[in-house]
């Protein structure tokens, strides 16, 4: 090869290597574009009993139904912070059931149950179905007792966790370089000239 044409090689491929270099950089792991792509996780966990024949009380019927339509809801209005909602179901056994019978119907957000995000308070009531005769779980909420939990309570609930959970908060304007670090990004916001 000659050298004209070994210098155009090189030229060419600098040409097209820095600026994907850069993009490469500021797309980097600790960069805001990869943080995105690592968006935080709201766990939803919703357990109850399950006997013998896959079935569970109405109560606990109804509250499922609420939960997946509060996931959907917090899906959609936790996406512009980027934290992403995932909604775990879990049965107890008969024998979990009648060692402690508040553990079904429960939920937890963010790993905390619900009545610590809402300052609510458990009680039980009586049951039927696959729960029998047993007192199960009530949660009441501002003076008003629900057996089954309402959609309205778990979106509140997990909007509060959701926001923790993010805990990014507005950037100080007064502070260009506040929520910067090295380790977060290769490109520092830019800074107010000094006058």
């Amino acid at each position: 090869m000659s050298n004209s044409v070994t210098k155009r090689f090189f030229l060419n491929s600098i040409t097209f290597l820095a600026p994907a270099l850069f993009v490469l950089g500021c797309s980097s792991p600790g960069s805001k574009t990869a943080d995105r792509a690592a968006a935080p996780v709201l766990q939803v966990r919703w357990q109850r009993l399950v006997d013998d024949k896959g079935q569970t009380c109405g109560r606990c019927g109804s509250t499922e139904k609420e939960t997946e339509k509060a996931v959907k809801e917090l899906r959609r209005s936790l996406k512009p912070i980027h934290v992403e909602v995932v909604l775990q179901k879990t049965s107890i056994s008969l024998q979990e059931f009648s060692k402690d019978p508040l553990a079904s119907n429960q939920i937890l957000i963010g790993g905390k149950p619900i009545e610590e995000w809402l300052q609510a308070k458990v009680g039980q009531s009586p049951c039927c179905g696959a729960c029998g005769d047993s007192e199960c779980r009530t949660l009441t909420v501002d003076g008003k007792t629900y057996e089954s939990i309402p959609t309205e309570l778990i979106v509140q609930a997990g909007l509060l966790a959701g926001a923790q959970l993010n805990q990014t908060g507005p950037q100080n304007p007064w502070n260009p370089m506040a929520g910067w670090s090295p380790d977060s990004s290769c490109c520092p916001p830019a800074q107010a000239e000094k006058k």
